[in-house]
C-alpha cells in the first residue's frame, strides 16, 4: 500500500474502532510518514495553518509560528532549488533534542533552535541561537534522506571546507561544522535581510545603479572564491543574500561548489545547479571552470534588469536546450530603462562559449566598479573605454525641455497669427504656387518683422538637435 491521505482522512472521520482497515493499520505500523501525517490531520486546523506558514516563508524572512518539534514536518525535494517550496519527502525534525524553553523547537548541540527559515535540495535551514557565543545563527542540516549517501555527505562536507576557505565581505562565512553525527550540519551567521530573489519577487526589476552595485559585490565575492580554486556552480538570486538596510550582497550556499581540479563527486552524469541560471557547458554536463560562474552572474544581472531569468520554459529539459542553443530576448526590449552599455556587459557574460566571456570575475568587478563610479558622477567620471563606443550620446534633459518649449512656442505663435488675422477680417491667403511660403503683404510687414525671427530660430534649433541626435 502507498501513502494515501484520503484513506487516513476516512479513518479519522469514521471514528469507528470496531471495524478497522487491516491493510491501513498494518501500513501505519510500519510507515513513519503516515504516522506523522495522521497526527497532522487529527490536529486543529488553526494550528496546522500556523505550521504551514512556517514552511511557506522565503529564505531568511520574518518571524513565524512556533510549534512542537515532534510535530514539525518540512517537505524536501532534492530536485528543487532552495527558493522553491517543496512538497515531496517529509522531514520530521525529531533529530532535535528537547528544547530548554517551550517556545523553542528544540536543541542541536549547543544551539537552541527557534524556527525553520528555509529548505533546499541538500537539507533544511534553521534559525538558532549560539548559547556559548550568544549570537543568532543559521544552521544548515543535511536532509535525513541524504544522510545515508556517502556522496551527499562528501558534498556537504566540501561545502563547509569551500566556504571556510573564502574570507571576504561578500561571501557568507562558516562559523562551525559537525559531520560526526547522524545528521551533519554547518553553522553560518544569521543574515538580517532577504535574498535577492525575494526582493525581485516583491519589487520587480531593479534600477541601474542597484543592478551594477549588487553585481559588483557578487563579482568581488566570486573573485575571492575563484582565487581559492572554488567554482560556486549555483549562482542565482536565491543564493545572494542582501544584508541589512544597505542591502550588502553576500554569496551563500556553496553546497554545489567544487574545486576546479576535483571532479570525483559530481562527475557522475548528474547535472548540479539551478537550470535557469546554469551555463551552457554545465547544462551539457561538460567540464566547467570559473567562467561558468560568470555566465550565471550574467543571468542574475539579466533577472535584476528584467524581473525574470533569461531562459524560461515549462520543462527543465526545454530550459537546458534554450541555454545551450538560444539567445535570450534583449534586455532593452524588456526594459527600456536599461542603458546600451549595461546590455553589452550582460551579453558578453551570457556568451555561449567560455572563451568569449570575460577572463575572470576580477575583470568583471573592475569594469563594474568603473561603471558604478560613472553612474554616481556622470559629468566627472567617463564610462570605461570598452563601453563608451556602444553607449549612444545622451541629450541632456535641459535641451530636450528647451526643444519642447520652442515647439510649444511655435504652435502658440501660429495660433496667435491665425486669430490676429481673423480679427482683422482678412482671409488667410493660400501659398503661392512657386513657393511653399507666401510672401507677406506690405500691410503685414509689422507682423512679419515680429514673428519671422522667432520662426527661423525655432527651425535652427530643431536642425541642430536633429544633427546632434543623429551623431
Amino acid at each position: 500500500m502507498h501513502c494515501d491521505d484520503a484513506r487516513l482522512n476516512a479513518l479519522l472521520e469514521s471514528g469507528d474502532a470496531t471495524a478497522p482497515d487491516a491493510e491501513l493499520t498494518a501500513h501505519l505500523d510500519a510507515c513513519p510518514r503516515c504516522q506523522a501525517r495522521i497526527q497532522q490531520l487529527a490536529g486543529e486546523s488553526s494550528w496546522w495553518e500556523e505550521a504551514g506558514d512556517v514552511f511557506r516563508e522565503d529564505f531568511f524572512h520574518g518571524p513565524s509560528a512556533v510549534v512542537a518539534p515532534s510535530a514539525v514536518v518540512a517537505a524536501i525535494d532534492p530536485s528543487l532549488p532552495g527558493d522553491v517550496p517543496a512538497a515531496f519527502e517529509p522531514l520530521v525534525l525529531d533529530f532535535l533534542s528537547p528544547p530548554s524553553h517551550p517556545e523553542l523547537l528544540g536543541r542541536l548541540g549547543r544551539y537552541e533552535i527557534e524556527r525553520v527559515i528555509g529548505a533546499g535540495g541538500m537539507g533544511v535551514v534553521l534559525k538558532g541561537f549560539d548559547t556559548e557565543l550568544h549570537r543568532p545563527v543559521a544552521i544548515k542540516v543535511l536532509a535525513p534522506h541524504l544522510a545515508g549517501s556517502g556522496a551527499a555527505r562528501a558534498r556537504f562536507a566540501r561545502e563547509a571546507r569551500a566556504a571556510a576557505a573564502i574570507v571576504h565581505d561578500h561571501v557568507l562565512p562558516i562559523h562551525d561544522v559537525d559531520s560526526s553525527g547522524s545528521l551533519p550540519y554547518l553553522v553560518m551567521p544569521f543574515v538580517a535581510g532577504r535574498s535577492l530573489q525575494a526582493r525581485l519577487d516583491d519589487e520587480g526589476p531593479l534600477g541601474v545603479k542597484e543592478i551594477v552595485r549588487i553585481a559588483l559585490q557578487t563579482a568581488q565575492g566570486l573573485a575571492a572564491a575563484h582565487a581559492q580554486g572554488i567554482v560556486h556552480r549555483d549562482v542565482k538570486p536565491a543564493n545572494i543574500l542582501l544584508e541589512g538596510e544597505v542591502d550588502r550582497a553576500r554569496i551563500s550556499d556553496f553546497g554545489l561548489a567544487q574545486a576546479a581540479d576535483d571532479a570525483a563527486v559530481t562527475r557522475s552524469g548528474i547535472i548540479a545547479g539551478t537550470p535557469q541560471y546554469m551555463s551552457p557547458e554545465q547544462a551539457q554536463g561538460e567540464a566547467i571552470d570559473h567562467r561558468s560562474d560568470l555566465f550565471s552572474l550574467g543571468s542574475v544581472m539579466y533577472a535584476m534588469g528584467t524581473g525574470r531569468p533569461p531562459f524560461r520554459a515549462d520543462a527543465t529539459l526545454a530550459v537546458l536546450r534554450r541555454i545551450s542553443d538560444s539567445m535570450p530576448r534583449p534586455m532593452r526590449q524588456v526594459n527600456a530603462e536599461i542603458p546600451a552599455w549595461l546590455e553589452t556587459v550582460v551579453d558578453r557574460l551570457l556568451a555561449k562559449s567560455p572563451r568569449e566571456r570575460f577572463g575572470s570575475a576580477a575583470e568583471v568587478a573592475a569594469l563594474l566598479e568603473a561603471c558604478l563610479a560613472y553612474l554616481h558622477q556622470p559629468t566627472v567620471v567617463p564610462l570605461p573605454d570598452s563601453l563608451r563606443a556602444v553607449a549612444p550620446p545622451r541629450v541632456p534633459g535641459r535641451r530636450l525641455r528647451r526643444f519642447a518649449w520652442t515647439a510649444a512656442a511655435a504652435i502658440s505663435l501660429a495660433a496667435i497669427a491665425l486669430v490676429w488675422t481673423a480679427r482683422r477680417g482678412e482671409p488667410i491667403s493660400a501659398p503661392a504656387t512657386e513657393s511653399f511660403i507666401a510672401e507677406p503683404a506690405p500691410r503685414d510687414a509689422e507682423w512679419n518683422d515680429a514673428i519671422g525671427p522667432a520662426i527661423r530660430a525655432i527651425h535652427d534649433e530643431i536642425d541642430r538637435l536633429e544633427t546632434e541626435m543623429q551623431n
